[in-house]
């Protein structure tokens, strides 16, 4: 008799799907993972917890201050990969190290961006240097308590990450007196629940305390006033995962790996109409055509039409454009979008912008916390215009409307959720306006559905 756990381990990801493919350009956190050697055994086989002992000085050096650590990672010019790209160093500096009571470090690894699928793979094939980075993030901010929540829908991530700190925990890496110096941190994992807005770093916050995710107004910021009211630091898993490599080596190191203002690697997961879609590790600057190469090329031969570059929420970018970017923050932002997350959807001349933004829109509307009104009206009625639209319904004011109602949510929301929906259909109709004015017109796509369903192999009415 089949059991369930038969039937689901057909379905479990074992890396060789998005990130053991030996196509990464000087990979630092994918260096040397085969799936198998996660263990705190093969992460110290692999050099880590290095970073560490050359802090705590017990490598036979003299150790690292707070300071140092600090301005190691400003040197690194290492930027937040969650979304936003604030440098690293400055936001640690932000953080009160005299204060006097409970301070928390807090990971984001609620990954929930549509598009998005590499820190689950970190925490699942390298956690220890996740945790060797937050000991580390602790260790310069004073800090001695630290949770990483873990987004809900990906439990067996969270089972490998507790068993992690298990092991951390025995080899006296993790608790009071680490390796004998006079600095104490406890490391906790968190199960979240699975809503998007989580992933938001104050909702995040509300989730931990046990509350509804929802934002919190800002000011007061997280480093003043955080979890549980004390002052806390939130970064992202990858962020923390940079950072053994960045003490280890210095930051300079780091920094050359990339470009100046986008030190190091960055991990770009990449699909769509691609014939090796996955996770890549590639330095920063990068041109966006190897890393096309390196996902195998459009897939069937078509011509590439659009890519969103930096996870749903990210502004698309017609193909030409995006063809003469380089993969670093600074590129991506002057052609008009942003890096964020780093989630690369690419799409071919197969595809209709109006359904492809239909369905961003219904994301942003089923995942509005409802807390504001701009954005719990709002995003019901982007969606509502677009689905009309696609569906033959559209009328002839309604590009103007879309425009409207954007503009109304945009900068009057607490989180940044309402602009994560108002920008990919600003983008979409600034750069496809013909596309959504053919199916007002017509009351049909522009790209005729036998085309699509040959592009996508997914059923179109």
């Amino acid at each position: 008799m089949t059991t369930v756990a038969q039937v689901l381990s057909q379905f479990q990801a074992t890396g060789v799907q998005t990130c053991f493919h030996d196509r990464h350009i000087n990979p630092q956190i994918y260096a040397d993972l085969n799936g198998g050697n996660w263990s705190i055994k093969d992460y110290e086989a692999r050099g880590g917890y290095a970073a560490l002992r050359k802090i705590l000085g017990k490598d036979g050096g003299e150790g690292l201050t707070q300071d140092q650590v600090i301005a190691t990672v400003k040197e690194s010019g290492l930027r937040g990969r969650g979304g936003a790209g604030f440098p690293t160093g400055l936001k640690w500096s932000f953080m009160p190290r005299q204060f006097p009571g409970q301070k928390h470090l807090v990971c984001n690894s609620d990954e929930g961006e549509p598009g998005t699928c590499k820190d689950r793979d970190i925490l699942m094939f390298n956690p220890h240097i996740v945790i060797e980075g937050m000991i580390i993030a602790a260790y310069a901010m004073g800090i001695s308590l630290g949770y990483n929540y873990i987004h809900g829908e990906i439990f067996q991530v969270y089972e490998r990450f507790e068993a992690a700190l298990e092991e951390a925990r025995a080899a006296g890496y993790l608790g009071n007196n680490i390796m004998g110096s006079a600095f104490s941190f406890q490391l906790h994992a968190h199960h979240g629940f699975g809503a998007y807005i989580c992933g938001e770093e104050t909702a995040l916050l509300e989730s931990l305390e046990g509350k509804k995710g929802q934002p919190r107004f800002k000011p007061p910021f997280p480093a003043s006033f955080g979890l549980y009211g004390k002052p806390t630091t939130i970064n992202n898993t990858e962020t923390f995962a940079s950072i053994p490599y960045i003490i280890r080596e210095g930051g300079d190191a780091f920094l050359a790996l990339g470009k100046p203002n986008n030190g190091g690697t960055k991990l770009f997961s990449v699909s769509g109409h691609v014939n090796k879609p996955g996770n890549y590790e590639i330095p920063l600057g990068t041109p966006f055509s190897v890393l096309l190469e390196m996902a195998g090329g459009i897939r069937g031969g078509r011509k590439l039409k659009a890519v969103i570059p930096g996870g749903s929420s990210a502004p698309v970018l017609p193909g030409a454009v995006m063809m003469d970017c380089t993969m670093d923050y600074d590129s991506i932002s002057k052609a008009g979008s942003m890096l964020g997350s780093g989630a690369v959807i690419v799409m071919d001349e197969s595809t209709c912008m109006v359904k492809a933004l239909e369905r961003l829109s219904y994301f942003y509307f089923e995942e509005s916390c409802g807390q504001c009104t701009p954005c719990r009206e709002g995003t019901g009625w982007l969606y509502r215009v677009v689905h009309r639209i696609e569906n033959g319904l559209g009328r002839p004011d309604d590009l103007d409307l879309l425009n409207s109602v954007t503009a109304n949510i945009m900068g009057r929301t607490i989180c940044a959720l309402g602009d994560a929906a108002s920008m990919p259909v600003q983008s979409f109709i600034k750069h496809f306006g013909d596309e959504f004015a053919f199916h007002i017109e017509h009351k049909k796509c522009l790209v005729p559905p036998q085309v699509q369903y040959e592009g996508s192999k997914i059923y179109v009415a």
